[in-house]
């Protein structure tokens, strides 16, 4: 693809991304005109915040534009990014249309810490993060660290291993789980709302605490963007055309289960993101990555703004943990691959 049409395409997708926040910014509960939102979301805007005058209007809706409603649909946005780009990684580096962010165990290890943290009724809070998702960090990382190592075989990472000891470790981890939750039934409640994926409460320290991981990881990722194009063809090829498979597994598994550690921490667990976005992704703009990734990444934010704003207003003031919308949309969607893949084999 020609330079002028990345160029192209990417501004498109900046235009969208920016009316899909504005308009999830302005949507909400309270009675706040569309003016007075984009003001609000404007005065935010260094270089133009001082042309902006919105001294006149009400505190309380100042604080829910600024304080409550931006945050949530930049952290939204950021999570739906990460896990996107993470399911491209993986998708590419194992050859599976069935991977996605949670493959290795993370999620199942995040869900015990959580549920830990919950049972022990902890409160502490350190950098911005509070107890529970620092143990659902910790979680994710251990549950990772203990799939890595069992799929290593001679300082190689083989692929079918890991996806069996990634299943493995879920299971084992995720039994952990119910154990808890059958000795504190109070508790049944909570475990299950963070499990399924929330927004609520998310401020500026959730926003600062996912920027960099999210960034950082994703240009990582987008190096290695021509040796994931070549791994396509297999890693005998790969191996012959000068690519380094073992190393830029290790990179790319790495970069990827720390991005989801972070985002999982921070969301709890949101599903079928990292899974149907890529592959609609794929059919658009097609199997090249160093288009693939960062698109994946703009669509997935795209995607999970609209699906946390139908969370938080489809059955206003209730809030529909936002995991269930995205089930609801990734669900046909995976009968769908299950199906080509079936006729495939």
């Amino acid at each position: 693809m020609k330079k002028h049409n990345y160029f192209k395409i990417f501004s498109i997708l900046l235009v969208i991304v920016f009316i899909t926040i504005s308009i999830s910014v302005i949507i909400g509960v309270a009675n706040i005109t569309v003016v007075d939102s984009m003001k609000i979301i404007f005065n935010k805007v260094p270089v133009i915040k001082k042309y902006i005058n919105i001294s006149g209007m009400q505190n309380s809706h100042i604080s829910i534009i600024q304080n409550i409603r931006l945050p949530r649909v930049l952290i939204s946005f950021m999570v739906g990014y990460g896990l996107s780009i993470v399911g491209v990684a993986f998708q590419g580096m194992l050859k599976n249309p069935m991977a996605d962010p949670f493959i290795v165990g993370t999620s199942s290890g995040a869900a015990l810490g959580a549920s830990i943290a919950i049972l022990l009724k902890l409160n502490n809070t350190f950098l911005g993060m509070g107890a529970v998702s620092i143990f659902a960090f910790i979680g994710a990382l251990l549950a990772t660290l203990i799939v890595y190592n069992m799929s290593r075989i001679k300082g190689k990472v083989a692929v079918t291993t890991l996806l069996l000891a990634g299943v493995a470790t879920g299971q084992f981890f995720t039994a952990i789980m119910s154990f808890i939750m059958t000795l504190s039934t109070k508790d049944i409640s909570k475990i299950t709302f963070w499990t399924l994926g929330s927004f609520s409460g998310r401020g500026w320290d959730h926003v600062l605490i996912a920027v960099v991981p999210v960034l950082v990881g994703s240009g990582i990722i987008y190096i290695f963007a021509k040796d994931l194009n070549i791994m396509l063809l297999g890693e005998d090829n790969a191996k012959n055309m000068g690519v380094d498979t073992e190393h830029t597994k290790k990179i790319i598994l790495i970069t990827s289960v720390l991005i989801t550690a972070f985002l999982v921490s921070i969301s709890g667990i949101i599903g079928f993101v990292g899974l149907i976005v890529p592959h609609i992704t794929r059919l658009i703009f097609g199997p090249d990555h160093r288009i693939l990734i960062p698109a994946s990444g703009l669509l997935g934010g795209i995607f999970l703004v609209i699906a946390d704003t139908l969370a938080r207003t489809i059955i206003a003031p209730t809030e529909v943990p936002v995991g269930i919308i995205t089930a609801l949309s990734g669900g046909p969607f995976f009968i769908y691959l299950l199906r080509k893949v079936k006729r495939t084999v």
